[in-house]
């Protein structure tokens, strides 16, 4: 396996995992990378390592460049398993020092108490010779250690976790892969790692503006060389909560009522103009649907009742979107049920947690709905709708 070379000096040096599917929780079709990057000079300097289950994959790439051992420094931009799961590894056989922010030098004392490491300050810089690594810190983006690295000569910001993919690729550049696919997972990995922090990468965003960005080398996925202000356009459309005409309509049902509802419930929104994407949730996955909410004006979510409990399959996309925070989004809850009503009360507890806007009454249908109580659905869509038109985060 052989390092590429993405600009004079600096090598792309990670690892390709074609198979994985799920990543934590998340599904990931067209697999993905873990990115290191190697520059070289007077100080050999490895930004990042990979997933310890790949670590074979950056040892060869390395040594395709320099004997691994050669390694000076290594930098520790974010403390999750999936980058740092190499460093002691790595330390043990170079002697390399491992520089992290404040909380990342915290944070991987308690995942590896042998590493040693030393704390960098915020727009702390390394002079390595000719070139020049400059720290950002980016607190929860998306965890309290995250930082990005600059490399000021080459305009190369090692961005971590920020505008990466999950995508499988021997091509590592935007330019050099079909550019809807990029963009549809950058939006999706936005949508499901990154949206609950939208504020604060606003205020990463902010601190990078006066670089002369030429390359985002992310630390999965793609780089981004060609499409730079694209993707930064996109993020910050995304961290600013930025929605067009557009609902969600979510659901599960038992023996099709609540799917009844929700389809008229969508005819209803749609006859006021608005686009309606229909979504029933156990023959779909919740990091799609969280692709779909991303851009949103509002998320409808419907559910049966079970023991007077959300059907399990909603409860879990309920509990995932929680998590996510969504904010600012105009809501609503739907569902249908036998002798006890208890799903929808609980399904919008879910949806209020999870910072959406809920100003209508929910709609709750016994049994199979009449014609009369199918216009009711309707009725209910075209409201939403409505107040759609007006809507605003």
């Amino acid at each position: 396996m052989k390092a590429q070379e993405i600009c004079e000096g600096v090598h792309w040096v990670g690892a390709i995992d074609w198979n994985l599917r799920n990543f934590h929780g998340y599904s990931t079709p067209r697999g993905t990378s873990y990115n290191a990057y190697l520059i070289t000079g007077e100080k050999n300097v490895l930004v990042d390592t990979v997933k310890h289950s790949v670590y074979d994959q950056l040892i060869e790439r390395i040594g395709s460049v320099i004997d691994p051992s050669e390694i000076d420094l290594i930098i520790s931009n974010h403390t999750e398993m999936d980058h740092s799961g190499s460093l002691l590894r790595l330390q043990q056989m170079s002697g390399a020092k491992v520089i992290a922010s404040a909380k990342g030098k915290e944070g991987l004392a308690m995942h590896f108490p042998q590493l040693e490491v030393e704390a960098v300050d915020n727009q702390g810089k390394v002079d390595l010779g000719s070139k020049t690594l400059r720290f950002i810190e980016t607190p929860m983006l998306h965890w309290p250690d995250s930082m990005f690295t600059f490399l000021e000569e080459d305009g190369i910001l090692f961005s971590m976790d920020g505008f990466g993919q999950h995508i499988a690729s021997e091509r590592r550049f935007d330019d050099e892969i079909d550019g809807c696919v990029l963009m549809q997972e950058a939006t999706k990995y936005y949508a499901n790692i990154l949206m609950p922090f939208g504020k604060k990468f606003l205020s990463a965003l902010e601190s990078v503006k006066d670089l002369d960005i030429r390359m985002l080398a992310c630390s999965h996925g793609i780089i981004w060389r060609s499409g730079i202000g694209a993707i930064i356009d996109s993020y910050t459309s995304w961290a600013k909560g930025e929605a067009g005409m557009k609902a969600v309509v979510i659901y599960d049902t038992m023996w099709g009522s609540t799917r009844t509802m929700a389809e008229d419930i969508a005819e209803g929104i749609a006859s006021k103009g608005m686009e309606v994407k229909v979504i029933r949730i156990s023959n779909s996955d919740r990091s799609q649907v969280m692709h779909e909410v991303l851009d949103a004006r509002a998320v409808v979510m419907g559910s049966p009742t079970i023991n007077n409990c959300l059907f399990p399959p909603m409860a879990d996309v309920a509990t995932y979107m929680k998590g996510l925070r969504p904010k600012g989004k105009l809501g609503a809850a739907f569902g249908s049920y036998g002798w006890g009503g208890g799903a929808v009360k609980e399904l919008r507890g879910h949806m209020e947690k999870a910072g959406l806007k809920m100003p209508l009454e929910d709609l709750r249908i016994r049994y199979r709905p009449t014609p009369e109580q199918r216009e009711d659905c309707f009725d209910y869509g075209q409201e939403i709708g409505e107040m759609m038109a007006d809507w605003s985060p």
